[in-house]
């Protein structure tokens, strides 16, 4: 094992991936030695072959509700030992760039005051569906200083430890509260340039993509809910954004054509305007954007479904559930 992995510990969540966990336990090679897979329940064998390829298996109890963020502090918890220095996350349905640890362990050793780094994450075939190319141009966020990383990361188990870890109660969003928790105790945030993993989304149909989004908008709501008096509090313009685009602009407008004059329904043009200003925005950044604005536009729609949904259950305090699009 080299010296850069030595004091690093995988933990990868999973749940029903099949052959895509398999792959993602065989890109971690000499890694794999030091790696807790973690199950939600899995019937499909899951467990057994990541038992079968040396990974360390933690099932989690099916009485107490499946999260992301529980798996992975179930994961981090089955690894802790003092010696552990930092701790690699991975999805189950990604593989890890071979020489990802090697960068990322020497950027975290070099910078004591970054608690999180991230990399890269490329769709595996973005080719297949407009929603899995949709992903990839998700995965393409700036480098540098970052307020917030994706499930991929490599984390300092010191800062980890600090903030509690992820919030397990969150069905989603949970990465980028942790990093709030982490910058408002100090820590920095950063992204690489460097490849880091390659996802498998396989998002066919627009159902898929529907409920992913909705996903979104609930965790934008109650992240920005859980953090609104911070400092480096996140997704509120993400909130607002859904609200009004989802659901405030197009109640009003029908209301208007409805009780005083049809011609308020022109108002619409107000979308392919709005999607012709995103389009513009990314041919400036060199990339091919009317998809992409056609459906950003359109995820408004469902992002502001999952933003009512998380006030309508606060409201009756209902817990939600997981919210799975594959």
């Amino acid at each position: 094992m080299k010296a850069a992995e030595a004091s690093v510990g995988v933990v990868v969540i999973g749940r029903n991936e099949g052959a895509r966990l398999i792959s993602c336990l065989l890109s971690l090679g000499e890694l794999a030695a030091s790696t807790v897979y973690v199950d939600s329940g899995s019937t499909d064998g899951s467990a057994e072959a990541a038992r079968r390829l040396g990974a360390e298996v933690v099932e989690l109890d099916m009485g107490v509700p499946f999260t992301a963020a529980r798996a992975r502090n179930a994961g981090f918890a089955c690894m802790d030992q003092p010696e552990l220095e930092f701790v690699q996350f991975v999805d189950g349905d990604c593989t890890l760039a071979p020489e990802w640890i090697t960068r990322a362990h020497a950027f975290l050793a070099a910078h004591d005051d970054v608690a999180v780094v991230a990399g890269r994450r490329r769709e595996r075939a973005p080719g297949q569906s407009v929603y899995n190319a949709l992903c990839d141009r998700e995965w393409d966020t700036p480098v540098g200083e970052a307020s917030e990383t994706g499930g991929d990361c490599l984390v300092r188990a010191a800062a980890f430890r600090k903030v509690g870890g992820y919030a397990p109660d969150l069905i989603a969003g949970e990465e980028p509260e942790m990093c709030v928790r982490l910058r408002g105790a100090g820590w920095r945030i950063w992204r690489l340039d460097a490849e880091m993993t390659l996802h498998d989304a396989n998002i066919m149909r627009f159902g898929q993509w529907w409920r992913r989004a909705t996903r979104a908008g609930h965790a934008y709501a109650e992240v920005a809910a859980r953090h609104a008096n911070s400092p480096y509090a996140i997704w509120g313009a993400n909130v607002r954004r859904a609200l009004l685009w989802g659901l405030a602009l197009p109640a009003a407008i029908l209301a208007a054509a409805a009780l005083v004059h049809p011609a308020f329904l022109g108002l619409l043009l107000l979308y392919p305007l709005q999607m012709a200003r995103i389009a513009l925005r990314e041919r400036a950044a060199g990339r091919s954007g009317w998809t992409y604005a056609l459906f950003v536009t359109l995820a408004k729609f469902p992002e502001a479904q999952g933003v009512v949904r998380f006030y309508a259950g606060r409201l009756l305090r209902r817990r939600a559930g997981i919210i799975e699009y594959k």
